[in-house]
């Protein structure tokens, strides 16, 4: 044990993140058991290791942060640690990339049942389905979501500013504003193409080439998370690719099931499939017509955010797909996002949007303008940029 609060504290002095993540102050950290879904390479481990520094004297051994990639843990069951981790005075258990771990499931529940008191917090793929595949969990986990950066956290590093989030409505209501109080300390439109490029995953910051070690993580994605834990053979890795790169490299439209099961030579109920676990890993969004949703067919396939988008095929896109990649990905966890109508991008809890790159010829009053080239917004035309500030 002692050795495991040595790691602990080294970890925990040589953490330093830049920008404190929004989510911090949205946890009840008081629950018994909480789950922290993420897509690789958003920074779940730096943030166990920032909430362990923010709140825990390493000198007094109430909290410890462990690893599941740890071979220890391959001879001993997670619950017998935490049994004596707890008998030893502890009081809040972190564990990443807690799938690595056999039966992670039930072991999580027997560390909850034998332990009152112990609070346990640990991190998963989003590719997990906690409450849904892990019945033995239902009702015990508290599950939230670890996001990229958002433009205002992005924004915020860069500056060494502290803008606040802000809610859908007052973006639309009081854009002018909010934009005018951001616009007195520094002009977004100067960072924002930076942030399109590298700035969703927070390993920009690391001294390394981004899109190299962008290619990596996806490639991680695809060969840990999801042939890991949807448990598909290795043979099929290959297709699973293939049908990435395909739906990648077209621009956003819907998928063509038989074109492209003919293409990865397999059925179509395969690639929906595995369409689903493109989108589970957040490599691809999913938009589908107002009132449908899986296993029906999206009515359109985008990639996740735009960092991906400049990683797979930087000389091949459209400005347009761009912003509207950026536009969707910002709101798609909190909001409803549909495909919009004839004359609108997309529709957002029933609100007609549209995504533009320049200044739209007609407008209608009843849709709001997302425009890519605004340092301020007017009336219902509203600067793109500011739509990454919703969390």
């Amino acid at each position: 044990m002692e050795a495991f609060f040595r790691t602990h504290a080294y970890l925990v002095e040589h953490i330093d993140l830049p920008v404190r993540r929004a989510l911090m102050d949205e946890i009840d950290w008081s629950a018994p058991l909480i789950g922290i879904k993420g897509t690789r390479g958003v920074g779940k481990t730096s943030f166990l290791l920032q909430y362990a520094k923010e709140n825990f004297d390493v000198r007094t051994h109430k909290c410890l942060y462990i690893n599941m990639n740890n071979f220890y843990f391959q001879g001993r069951g997670l619950a017998d640690f935490a049994r004596e981790f707890r008998q030893g005075g502890g009081e809040v258990l972190l564990i990443d990339q807690v799938f690595k771990q056999p039966n992670w499931s039930n072991e999580l529940r027997r560390c909850h049942d034998e332990n009152p008191g112990l609070r346990i917090v640990f991190t998963g793929s989003s590719v997990m389905r906690l409450k849904e595949e892990n019945p033995e969990l239902n009702g015990l986990v508290q599950s939230y979501n670890l996001r990229g950066f958002s433009f205002r956290e992005f924004l915020n590093l860069k500056t060494g500013c502290d803008f606040p989030a802000y809610s859908l409505d007052d973006i639309v209501s009081h854009h002018e504003e909010i934009a005018d109080e951001i616009l007195q300390q520094v002009n977004p439109l100067n960072f924002f193409q930076s942030y399109l490029h590298h700035g969703f995953y927070p390993f920009f910051l690391e001294q390394r080439n981004f899109s190299e070690n962008l290619l990596k993580t996806m490639n991680m994605m695809l060969e840990v998370d999801i042939l890991l834990i949807k448990q598909i053979e290795l043979k099929y890795l290959s297709k699973l690719k293939k049908l990435f790169y395909l739906l990648a490299i077209e621009r956003p439209s819907a998928p063509n099931v038989s074109q492209l099961a003919d293409e990865i030579e397999t059925s179509r109920a395969t690639v929906m499939n595995y369409i689903k676990y493109l989108s589970d890993a957040r490599l691809i969004n999913l938009i589908y017509n107002p009132g449908e949703a899986f296993p029906k067919k999206p009515a359109r396939i985008m990639m996740h955010n735009s960092s991906l988008m400049y990683a797979i095929y930087p000389n091949h896109m459209e400005a347009i797909d761009v912003y509207e990649t950026f536009f969707q990905n910002a709101l798609w966890a909190y909001h409803d996002v549909r495909l919009g109508d004839r004359l609108s991008s997309f529709l957002v809890d029933g609100r007609r949007f549209r995504v533009c790159v320049n200044t739209p010829r007609r407008q209608q009053p009843d849709i709001c303008y997302a425009r890519a080239e605004l340092r301020r917004g007017e009336a219902n035309n509203i600067p793109l940029w500011l739509f990454g500030f919703l969390y």
